[in-house]
């Protein structure tokens, strides 16, 4: 908004400031100001100068850079301001204004807080109210980054694009209206496709782009579809069906968690809000449905946690261990290469091609033979396991619920550890005590949760070793499924090949 200016083409004159952020019924409007103004110029000549809908936190103002312009090319005399506030609420910028003013001898009048600057006593009673000027700003800033901070602390929705796969409703909530999702089932449908997609060991982010495009889903809501936007829909929680494994997860992230354990029942979605204090995310219930499983989520989750989105689409072609095997010297990757000779295909230490030179790489194990090995172990691994009937299986408690007791149970020592600082000798036996107690019930927590662990393990296994009994009729694609469930990583060294587990 440019200047507004009524001119008598005379030098110097006054300048009239008026400034209003918002047009609001209890606040007055810029015409009453400059009245309130003009009445301080006694007839003498004047110009105004008018800013509409901008704050006063800081100077970046059209009219008023006009007038410090103005100011400074010696056309203006006097400033006059209906109020102190309404020229500036910050102590800096009222500060260099002052300084600019004294220097081209310009007078500052506030129509009705009447101010002389001309005087010491003026000039620190001037600076005491612009400091209650800008307390004012910042405790109205402050009181509404406390209602959107309640608001959002109880699952509102505050306002944002609204994500891929929801739409908007309103609903009624304590005084007032409120928003919240429901499903978009056109677009939901689309967006389990993409976890169920990258869920896939072997599937990247550019290939479910590949994938969309040859669907012919190649816009999101107008907008066209990248890898960047997989990525943002895949981090976002908003789709979970949140359970204690999501209350889990984001408690191991440093995230506050401001509903309790038992409102992760596996049904409602998650939002995140970052407060302004704080690098770390408030995670807060939504009031609205899941619309992925937790165990999808949190495996898609951690797949691009890892970043491995490298994974190339050649995966599994040339050996089903690949990605599993790493030097124990230097810990890089053993990869395959393929030979014009007997030899054939065989492992190699990658090493050799930085600045380490494992000496590792000297080593050379042929893959069929390794392949062979490995497969002989992953069996011996699942005849470790003895099946429990389906008795057995219904009589076992469930996890969840040892998860939430766990969960609880942290919680409890977290809450004790806070007070160790302030606790005199007595509480301190009493907190010890508790502690104790609360350990040893974690401790039995802990181990039931490996009993029932073991059992879904056990009924898991079931499919994969009847997988191993067709090994040599699957894809490559599906061997190396297997092998990512079973097997974490494969550590090779001198003469000696150790397998470390997944389960």
């Amino acid at each position: 908004m440019s200047s507004i200016r009524f001119s008598r083409n005379m030098y110097p004159y006054d300048a009239l400031y008026a400034r209003q952020s918002l047009d609001k019924r209890d606040s007055l409007s810029i015409e009453s100001q400059l009245d309130f103004c003009k009445y301080e110029t006694h007839g003498n000549a004047f110009e105004t100068y008018i800013d509409r809908g901008f704050s006063g936190k800081n100077t970046s103002r059209p009219a008023f850079e006009d007038m410090m312009k103005d100011i400074r090319t010696g056309k203006i005399k006097r400033v006059i301001v209906y109020k102190l506030d309404r020229i500036s609420r910050s102590i800096l910028d009222f500060s260099n204004m002052m300084e600019v003013f004294q220097k081209y001898h310009v007078e500052f009048v506030s129509a009705t807080e009447k101010f002389d600057t001309s005087t010491p006593i003026g000039r620190a009673m001037l600076n005491i109210c612009i400091v209650f000027a800008q307390l004012e700003r910042e405790t109205i800033q402050k009181r509404v980054a406390d209602a959107y901070y309640t608001k959002s602390r109880r699952g509102y929705y505050m306002g944002g694009r609204i994500p891929y796969g929801f739409q908007l409703e309103k609903k009624i909530a304590d005084s007032g209206y409120a928003s919240c999702f429901i499903p978009f089932p056109e677009e939901v449908e689309q967006i389990q496709w993409i976890y169920k997609l990258y869920a896939a060991p072997d599937m990247t982010l550019g290939a479910i782009l590949r994938k969309l495009s040859a669907k012919g889903m190649i816009q999101k809501r107008g907008a066209t579809w990248c890898t960047a936007r997989l990525s943002e829909i895949i981090r976002n929680p908003v789709y979970v069906k949140a359970d204690v494994d999501v209350y889990n997860f984001f408690l191991s992230q440093g995230a506050y968690i401001v509903n309790p354990v038992q409102d992760f029942i596996g049904m409602n979605g998650l939002f995140l809000y970052k407060r302004q204090s704080d690098e770390n995310c408030d995670v807060v219930i939504a009031p609205h449905k899941g619309v992925i499983d937790s165990e999808l989520w949190l495996k898609c989750r951690r797949k691009l946690m890892n970043n491995r989105q490298a994974a190339r689409t050649n995966k599994g072609k040339r050996t089903w261990l690949t990605g599993k095997m790493k030097c124990k010297k230097c810990g890089y990757a053993y990869i395959v290469t393929t030979a014009n000779t007997k030899a054939g295909r065989y492992f190699q230490c990658s090493g050799s091609r930085y600045a380490v030179k494992c000496k590792g790489a000297g080593q050379t194990i042929y893959a069929e033979i390794l392949e062979e090995g490995v497969l002989c172990e992953m069996k011996k691994k699942l005849g470790e396991f003895q099946f429990l009937s389906e008795r057995q299986m219904q009589d076992t408690p469930s996890l969840p619920m040892y998860q939430m007791q766990i969960a609880k149970i942290d919680k409890e020592i977290n809450s004790l550890m806070g007070k160790v600082g302030d606790a005199n000798h007595i509480l301190m036996q009493y907190i010890n005590r508790k502690m104790e107690e609360l350990d040893n019930e974690k401790q039995k927590m802990n181990e039931a949760v490996m009993g029932v662990t073991g059992s879904y393990k056990n009924k898991n296994t079931e499919k994969i070793t009847n997988h191993l009994q067709l090994w040599e009729k699957l894809c490559p694609e599906d061997k190396q499924q297997i092998a990512d469930i079973l097997i974490k990583v494969i550590h090779i060294g001198e003469g000696e090949i150790e397998i470390e587990w997944n389960i």
